[in-house]
């Protein structure tokens, strides 16, 4: 029901995790990440206690580490599917025997991904292989031009409905957290239209949040700074 992305920027050290699903809200069950530690989807029939779980144990050590740790004693854990990477770039993927339809992991250095019921056991492969394209743009659009190869690859058997795509860099919290809980036809699309308009705002937030005093205005009636 899922295909998904965990990447790194080897230039920025920033994490990104991307998901899309048939059925609604998945970001919101599937996308973990933590600044300076990592990032871990939790897919398939989806756990969503092995996102921070994992990445807890990201926090101190490798991502293949970190997931025989994780799947070792996990409950039901032959119905998860499951990626990590970690702050080395590091990364690591698991499919319990459970997983559902046709289904694949592809990894690489700073990149995982991973899908279930697809069109194509190709699909993550794909996906890897768009992110890695181009290692000079930003993180967000190398991101989901591997969601949007996906998409062009299949994607799943059926249509998808929800997408999420959440960043982390050196703040506590996400710097971008987007989510198309649902959307008829284009899910995916849509989240490329969100991430246009939040890109360029995206570090305006952090500096309203560390020092409100110099932030840029806020564009909005009232604010007269």
């Amino acid at each position: 029901m899922t295909f998904s992305i965990a990447a790194r920027c080897a230039r920025t050290k920033m994490f990104g995790i991307s998901v899309s699903s048939s059925s609604p809200s998945v970001a919101a069950r599937c996308a973990h990440a933590r600044a300076g530690v990592g990032a871990v989807a939790t897919q398939n029939i989806t756990d969503p206690t092995l996102g921070p779980d994992g990445l807890d144990l990201l926090a101190y050590m490798s991502a293949p580490d970190a997931l025989a740790w994780l799947t070792r004693d996990a409950p039901d854990i032959e119905y998860r599917q499951i990626t990590m990477i970690d702050a080395e770039g590091k990364t690591a993927a698991f499919s319990g025997k459970k997983t559902l339809g046709v289904h694949g992991t592809a990894t690489a250095q700073n990149v995982v991904a991973a899908g279930n019921l697809l069109s194509s056991e190709a699909i993550p492969d794909k996906m890897v292989a768009a992110f890695l394209a181009d290692e000079s743009a930003d993180l967000g659009d190398r991101i989901l031009a591997a969601m949007k190869t996906a998409l062009a690859e299949g994607g799943e058997e059926g249509p998808v409905h929800s997408a999420g795509m959440l960043i982390v860099d050196e703040v506590r919290w996400p710097i971008a957290d987007l989510r198309v809980d649902w959307h008829e036809s284009d899910p995916i699309g849509e989240l490329e239209k969100l991430w246009a308009l939040w890109k360029p705002q995206a570090k305006d937030y952090v500096t309203r949040a560390l020092n409100p005093s110099s932030a840029p205005a806020y564009g909005v009636p009232g604010d007269e700074r």
